[in-house]
């Protein structure tokens, strides 16, 4: 321990005398807020938070982290819910939020050059003018980055019609565990031989640091229509969601709140006006050109009346429209006035189990004695339900993480897997067992290895360890550190 301490000091000087390095943290009081990422249930202490300017920098952080056998993990606007984030203890947090600057955007080839500390929305508000958006839309949106997106290839409402981050990342720049500058992918598209950048997508920071990306823009739509589909009971709503689908419709946004999200939404600042008296609505999008979403609007309104739907109105205008969706990506938050805590749960089964798997959720939460709320990406069978509840109390956080687990077995007996957009992390990562075997694991592991040997970057997330080798294989002591 005497040894590590003056080495530890050491490090912290070296890295603030990296020249393009804005700030470097180590007080106590610096270092609290950066404990954890959204996902709280779970925290570690960093040895410094440092902010780099430039991929030059990072490579001589990851250096000096190397020359001083200390792993590192990278952070964006902490807004992830599984945490991805979240620092092994004595490890230099690298922190990107001042690496945001948009470096070019390209109208002909619809492309921008991004750092990744460039916040999602404001990337969409930037190239409004020019008719184009950034399509991933994770509710965080406002606060999240496109770094972190790429990490956790992350997803949002409009998933379901154009995807998640992987499909809209083109070319990414990596400073690698050996601190080596590399480019990734091709800002056509068009990249022969082995889909790296498709690899790095969704590794969570485990594989390397992303200090730039070439992402995709795309034109905004002809006309956009928004509903709002209310019904009777939850089950309608599910059914509905399988019949929009079956009907071969392709909305934009298929969304599901339950009565228990409504009511915390109308009672908050997000207010949207969702009927109150409803156990469920649906905000259904729809957006192309004007016949064909005319049509389209048809047969949505013709299917959710089928399934016994209360109500199906279209926002009027795009103040309603934004209402509305203020309402959707404001829930979250909204959630936050019930209870000091908010863990927000993320996996996916198919769209025709939705029913039963979210009876079930809520039978297995009241047997528990939970408060629980369901968002749902229902057209892609993403789930979200939010368990409210207090840390302090001991036996209510037992409670709330036998729930986690109990989420994760009825959506992968259902036929689901364990996340649809918030990744892995420490949350799931002892959970990939319930849907991988150790043939399944080994050459995830195998992968990982031939990136990171020394595992110091990022280590102890995505990949459960070696249930032999925990102890006795250094390469793997992050893996071990955090425990659930």
């Amino acid at each position: 321990m005497a040894e590590q301490l003056p080495r530890a000091v050491e490090l912290v000087r070296r890295l603030r005398s990296i020249r393009e390095v804005a700030e470097v943290l180590d007080g106590e009081g610096e270092l609290f807020p950066y404990e954890a990422d959204a996902f709280t249930l779970l925290r570690g202490r960093a040895l410094a938070v440092v902010f780099p300017l430039s991929a030059r920098a990072v490579q001589e952080i990851v250096l000096a982290c190397n020359a001083a056998g200390t792993s590192y993990v990278a952070r964006g606007a902490g807004t992830g819910l599984s945490g991805g984030a979240t620092p092994v203890d004595g490890c230099v947090l690298i922190e990107f939020s001042r690496m945001n600057r948009v470096l070019e955007i390209d109208v002909t080839n619809r492309t921008a050059v991004v750092e990744p500390g460039v916040i999602n929305a404001d990337l969409s508000e930037m190239v409004a003018p020019l008719g184009l958006h950034y399509a991933p839309d994770p509710s965080s949106q406002s606060a999240c980055t496109i770094g972190g997106n790429i990490a956790e290839n992350s997803g949002g409402p409009h998933t379901l019609k154009y995807g998640t981050t992987s499909p809209h990342v083109l070319e990414i720049e990596v400073v690698l565990p050996d601190a080596t500058l590399v480019k990734l992918g091709r800002r056509d598209g068009h990249c022969a031989g082995y889909d790296l950048r498709g690899l790095f997508v969704g590794s969570e920071g485990t594989l390397g640091l992303v200090t730039c990306a070439t992402v995709r823009l795309v034109p905004d739509p002809e006309t956009v229509c928004t509903l709002l589909a209310s019904f009777s009971s939850l089950v309608g709503a599910c059914e509905a969601v399988a019949g929009i689908i079956a009907s071969g419709v392709l909305p934009a946004a298929l969304e599901l709140l339950d009565d228990r999200t409504i009511e915390a939404v109308e009672a908050s600042v997000y207010a949207a006006g969702y009927p109150r008296d409803a156990r469920a609505v649906l905000l259904i999008e729809l957006d192309g050109a004007a016949q064909g979403v005319a049509e389209e609007r048809e047969c949505v309104e013709r299917v959710c009346r089928e399934r016994q739907a209360i109500d199906v109105r279209a926002a009027v205008d795009e103040a309603e429209r934004a209402a509305l969706w203020r309402g959707r990506k404001g829930a979250f938050g909204a959630m936050g006035r019930l209870a000091p805590d908010l863990y927000v749960h993320d996996a996916v089964v198919p769209r025709t189990r939705l029913p039963e798997v979210v009876a079930e959720i809520n039978e297995a939460a009241a047997r528990r004695g939970l408060r629980l709320a369901n968002i749902l990406h229902a057209g892609d069978g993403n789930l979200h339900p939010n368990i409210s509840f207090d840390r302090r109390d001991a036996n209510q956080l037992q409670r709330v993480r036998e729930m986690g687990e109990e989420i994760l077995r009825i959506c992968i007996e259902a036929g689901g897997v364990l996340s649809g957009e918030h990744g892995i992390g420490i949350e799931k990562r002892d959970y990939m067992r319930m849907l991988f075997d150790e043939c399944d694991l080994e050459p995830m592991r195998w992968v990982h290895d031939a990136f990171d040997p020394e595992d110091r970057c990022n280590p102890g997330k995505l990949i459960p360890t070696p249930r032999a080798c925990a102890e006795s294989n250094p390469r793997h002591r992050g893996y071990a550190k955090v425990e659930f």
